[in-house]
């Protein structure tokens, strides 16, 4: 069964930067495509970012293309979310959230994501 937990949530200004981190246990990582989430206060629940299992695909929503890059370290079993540039709209719980996948594809659906983590809080304020 995988687990996955998420770190480095935080209180920052508008345009500063953040490095979210999901560490996962349990199975074989590279076995699943992995996706991070957000969840703003009263909102939906929105897809960010997708990384494939080799990490050769992703994708982003466009609300962070071009300020949010996702990697991750399959020997580490460590996925990231680099924020670059962050918003105040940015302010949300993020959340990774893993599918076990047969290809290489980087689609994230939240409804075929089968392990989520607890989510870190990303406040962004002035």
């Amino acid at each position: 069964q995988l687990q996955l937990v998420e770190s480095g949530g935080g209180l920052l200004q508008p345009g500063g930067s953040l490095r979210l981190s999901c560490a996962a246990s349990g199975s074989t990582f590279n076995y699943y495509r992995i996706g991070w989430f957000r969840q703003a206060p009263g909102k939906e629940r929105e897809g960010v970012s997708c990384i494939s299992r080799n990490g050769g695909n992703t994708n982003y929503a466009d609300s962070v293309k071009g300020r949010f890059t996702i990697s991750r370290d399959n020997a580490k079993n460590m996925v990231y979310l680099q924020m670059n540039n962050l918003k105040p709209e940015d302010t949300a719980v993020y959340y990774c959230a893993a599918q076990r996948d047969w290809t290489v594809q980087a689609t994230c659906q939240s409804p075929q994501m089968g392990y989520w983590g607890k989510g870190t809080l990303v406040t962004v304020s002035s």
